[in-house]
């Protein structure tokens, strides 16, 4: 049945959407995003539908997912820092990309439990750290791209130190309920900042982004 239902999303959303990058629709196609949510919601995961996943949060809309993706333009082996892992659905498809990638979850029971899914899957080339996403994770810095899913109401400074050169940042940034993406390239030190299609996001809630209570 979730074959069916996978197939069926990866066409509606992915394939009929626009997205060109085959190696996005065969992991998309790949993946088991019914792990990702609640089992009582397991037959929503492929509906495009905003499902919670616990904590005020939400699973991304698999349209979001891959146009994000595409956006950043993944080579093998680039070193990714996710800033939201959620429900780590969009952690797992950087990775079948053949990313590296390092992600940040501020509530520690979604990271845990993304961590524990990850280990199951075999997604052994994705580390989970728990904290506060807008400051980065500078242990591993620079980072070749970055993705930021939640909505801010900047782009923060910490992430942009923390880009390498040649690297791109994408985030959507606006105000609490609706957001802009902004697509950030880093070049010899300078920065380019162009601005996408509209989103909107759950609020990120750190030093960089929203204050909880805002």
């Amino acid at each position: 049945m979730y074959e069916r239902l996978r197939e069926e999303m990866v066409k509606k959303f992915c394939v009929d959407a626009g997205i060109n990058d085959k190696r996005i629709i065969a992991a998309m196609r790949k993946i088991p995003r019914h792990l990702f949510v609640e089992t009582a919601l397991a037959h929503q995961a492929y509906s495009g539908a905003s499902l919670p996943i616990g904590f005020g949060q939400t699973i991304s809309h698999p349209a979001t997912v891959a146009w994000m993706t595409e956006a950043l333009e993944i080579v093998d082996g680039d070193k990714v820092l996710e800033v939201g892992t959620g429900s780590g659905y969009q952690a797992a498809v950087l990775a079948e990309l053949g990313a590296k990638v390092f992600t940040i979850e501020r509530i520690p029971q979604l990271a845990e439990k993304a961590r524990k899914i990850f280990h199951d899957l075999g997604y052994f080339s994705i580390a989970v750290q728990i904290g506060d996403g807008t400051v980065g994770w500078t242990h591993y810095a620079p980072f070749d791209k970055i993705i930021v899913t939640a909505g801010s109401p900047e782009v923060p400074d910490a992430l942009i130190s923390q880009l390498a050169d040649n690297g791109k940042l994408i985030i959507p940034v606006g105000d609490i309920n609706d957001q802009n993406f902004k697509i950030i390239i880093k070049e010899n030190d300078s920065i380019k900042t162009s601005t996408s299609k509209t989103g909107s996001f759950v609020p990120l809630i750190g030093r960089g982004g929203w204050r909880k209570g805002d």
